[in-house]
């Protein structure tokens, strides 16, 4: 028998190494959060402001609230509308638009809406309610109000759309819009938004071709709009004038060349904190994972409001003074599927059938059932997306792990873990005749398969920024980045081996966001089938030599 003393050392020993290891645990936590996280920790902050594809942004500031919406185009739920106490640390509010039943093209019922659909939402708050306002190329000009930001929006088609458009309420309680592309209009409108006098051109673009994303201030008696000649190389101006017709002047707020995280940043909005201080949140074309929010401090100097410090944008600097310290927060990634709906990070390519997948049938899983028979992904209704986040090391790549069940897929079923632009590419099971494949295809030719027993298996997919992450967080090559990903898979989630070539990823406008992880299953013979997801999971891990 060991002796009392020893038995009391031993305990504290282990218990030692038990704090040892949580503490480890908590700390690398608390790494892989800034690896992924803006906000430092230390006051500080980091651009991009968000890592992912949120483009096209507008920021106002509501009763001690900031909210932000952004461009999804043809993803559905969408026009995403985020939050934040202090402009760096935000989280998901809500998705203002479920779906979008004006044209059977976001059914992907024999057309598309690829590199169409909702872009450039103007967000107002006016007498108690929250605006959107915004324009799809093909349907028109549409407007979102509710009282709450967390919705219920209701949706209206106006007689009427802006492009890029900018509301303004102004203090004699007249509304009026801001629009164009070159040519900018002003444009007053009634109580239902429709136009209430002609387009009154107000100002030409002289600098070059394209300026746009018009956003409209009244501030010190000046009317403002704050617009951007855009492009990977944009430049972001500033017009003013004392009559909202004009005539206008122009200002350059910040043209930055150089080569970074903050390269051509353009197109966004002016913000005054509670406490006084000046604030843009504009962004970047950052290549294949999508266009990044950048805040930008401003300051103002003979009545311009001028970006960022001695005219070059920030990468890290000190957080805005919101008149109090509030917590780091992530944007969430992964899901369990263990909830009665799905995380708010998930939109579906295009409008989804809603009788096609489920939360429920098999609760702890997403049941993803074949929604239409189709030769490939993009023709494919109910595959399921998500952004991509950037790592703020050109060292990391960001992991996304499947893991699925396949045993309910009918002969002819596809069902897997992709990533999805143009080029697109995955990795995923093919039942044929009974049997089942395990496959890449990348962008439709298939480049690798082999026979697969079970009904279980875990898929990957990783995505290196590659030069674009050199390119745009530490500014060492001067030329925009691509990125690749490449897929693997695993049959006990401990050793993954890879499959198939790489994915060259871009950014192409035909379709106009950044590269997507999507879950999806769809049917080649006939509808029926299902494919059963456990969880989805994503990570930002040190590359290795089977990434590359």
């Amino acid at each position: 028998m060991k002796h009392p003393c020893l038995v009391r050392r031993e305990i504290l020993v282990r218990r030692t190494v038990t704090i040892i290891f949580i503490l480890s645990l908590m700390a690398s936590a608390i790494v892989h959060a800034q690896k992924m996280q803006s906000d430092n920790g230390d006051g500080t902050y980091t651009n991009p402001v968000i890592a992912a594809d949120f483009p096209d942004p507008d920021v106002i500031l509501v009763d001690g609230v900031y909210y932000f919406v952004s461009t999804t185009m043809f993803v559905f739920p969408g026009v995403t509308v985020l939050k934040s106490h202090d402009l760096v640390n935000w989280e998901y509010c809500s998705n203002a638009v479920p779906r979008f039943d004006f044209s059977p093209c976001y059914n992907l019922n024999g057309c598309n809406r690829y590199g169409h659909g909702q872009w450039a939402t103007s967000l107002k708050y006016n007498n108690g309610k929250f605006y959107l306002l915004f324009i799809t190329l093909d349907e028109g000009g549409f407007i979102c109000s509710a009282e709450k930001a967390e919705g219920p929006w209701e949706i209206t088609h106006l007689p009427k759309g802006f492009y890029d458009p900018g509301l303004f309420f102004d203090e004699d309680g007249r509304i009026y819009v801001a629009h164009g592309y070159s040519e900018i209009y002003m444009t007053e409108l009634d109580k239902n938004f429709a136009p209430a006098s002609k387009d009154s051109l107000v100002y030409v673009g002289d600098i070059r071709k394209g300026i746009e994303g018009t956003h409209v201030y009244k501030i010190d008696g000046f009317y403002y709009l704050y617009c951007t000649y855009g492009g990977v190389d944009g430049i972001q101006v500033a017009l003013r004038s004392k009559n909202i017709y004009g005539p206008y002047e122009q200002k350059v707020v910040i043209s930055e060349k150089t080569h970074g995280p903050n390269f051509g940043i353009h197109q966004g909005a002016l913000i005054q904190t509670q406490t006084g201080q000046w604030w843009t949140m504009l962004f970047v074309d950052n290549g294949p994972f999508g266009r990044f929010p950048s805040l930008q401090p401003v300051t103002w100097v003979d009545g311009w409001p001028m970006v960022g410090v001695e005219g070059k944008a920030v990468v890290t600097y000190q957080k805005p003074d919101v008149g109090k310290t509030y917590p780091v927060t992530t944007l969430p990634t992964s899901d369990e599927f263990n909830g009665k709906e799905l995380g708010m990070q998930w939109g579906w390519n295009h409008n989804p059938d809603p009788s096609k997948w489920s939360l429920s049938e098999k609760p702890g899983f997403l049941r993803l059932k074949t929604a239409s028979v189709t030769d490939s992904l993009p023709n494919a209704r109910n595959t399921l997306t998500q952004r991509m986040f950037a790592c703020y090391s050109d060292t990391l790549a960001s992991l996304a792990t499947a893991k699925m069940d396949f045993g309910g897929m009918k002969d002819g079923d596809v069902a897997g873990l992709a990533v999805f632009q143009t080029p697109y590419a995955w990795i995923g099971v093919q039942k044929s005749n009974g049997k089942y494949t395990l496959m890449m295809v990348n962008n439709g030719k298939v480049i690798d398969s082999r026979a697969i027993e079970g009904k279980t298996i875990y898929l990957r997919a990783s995505a290196i920024h590659g030069s674009g992450a050199a390119y745009y967080f530490d500014g060492r090559n001067q030329a925009p980045g691509t990125g690749d990903a490449s897929f693997s898979y695993s049959l006990d989630n401990k050793t993954f081996v890879r499959l198939g070539n790489k994915l060259p990823m871009k950014f192409s406008l035909k379709i106009f966001t950044g590269n997507k992880f999507c879950l999806f299953n769809y049917a080649t013979k006939e509808k029926g089938g299902s494919a059963d997801f456990d969880w989805f999971r994503t990570e930002a891990a040190p590359i290795d030599a089977s990434m590359k």
